[in-house]
């Protein structure tokens, strides 16, 4: 069972077993542009959800803090969203980067959501402390063809996205409201003309209410090619 830890502002720690992964997806609040997205995909061949938003289920292990990402192929990109992690001692909101095998979208969404990891922080905000202003807290995703990500791809705001408490009531309908609990929020809008498959990828969440930023970066390294 994979176990996660999370550096809290007033400089605690807290960690987490995780039991249950799900990924939100198509996920806006604006569902006008969640089929404009839904349609665009058709275009490129990825299926449509039967509902949104929708919510996928994913292997436990699959939510990491890693700097490193391996894949099979040159075809994969992650995508910058927020995390929820309910613990014993409450909720927790960090940052996180869907890594995702676009080959194998086509083909099942569910079914890439569980080629590559769920990329989290390793520092996390207590949801009450930010609950307030959710909204301002802003969302940014940046890649690189190196390994530093220097190049904007992802930038909007938590205001974008459901919010964790309508998430928090689909989990307690589920009976998932319970510690080792971990959501992915679903993404929002990349930037036309900038190469997602990228070798390096950042997503970052700042609050200007305190200052303060939680962050998740890592390489993609493509693995050799199988013999058979």
């Amino acid at each position: 069972m994979t176990t996660l830890s999370f550096e809290l502002p007033d400089g605690s720690t807290r960690t987490v077993q995780v039991r249950h992964l799900l990924n939100a997806g198509y996920a806006g609040r604006e569902q006008e542009e969640v089929q404009a997205h839904i349609a665009e995909l058709a275009e490129l061949g990825v299926p449509g959800p039967a509902t949104t938003p929708a919510l996928y289920p994913v292997s436990p292990y699959l939510a990491q803090q890693v700097s490193e990402v391996r894949v099979q192929h040159a075809r994969t990109s992650g995508e910058a969203e927020w995390a929820l992690v309910i613990t014993d001692d409450g909720v927790l909101l960090t940052v996180a980067c869907d890594h995702t095998d676009r080959e194998l979208e086509v083909h099942g969404v569910a079914w890439s959501k569980n080629a590559s990891p769920d990329v989290l922080g390793r520092k996390a905000w207590r949801l009450e402390d930010v609950r307030g202003h959710l909204d301002q807290i802003t969302l940014k995703g940046w890649v690189g063809e190196g390994d530093t990500p220097d190049t904007l791809i992802q930038d909007s705001s938590l205001e974008a996205l459901l919010t964790p408490d309508y998430w928090l009531d689909v989990l307690t309908e589920r009976g998932l409201n319970e510690p080792g609990t971990v959501l992915i929020s679903g993404t929002v809008a990349m930037t036309s003309g900038v190469n997602q498959f990228a070798r390096s990828w950042k997503v970052e969440m700042t609050d200007p209410v305190t200052g303060s930023t939680v962050d998740a970066r890592y390489v993609v390294e493509q693995m050799a090619e199988p013999i058979g």
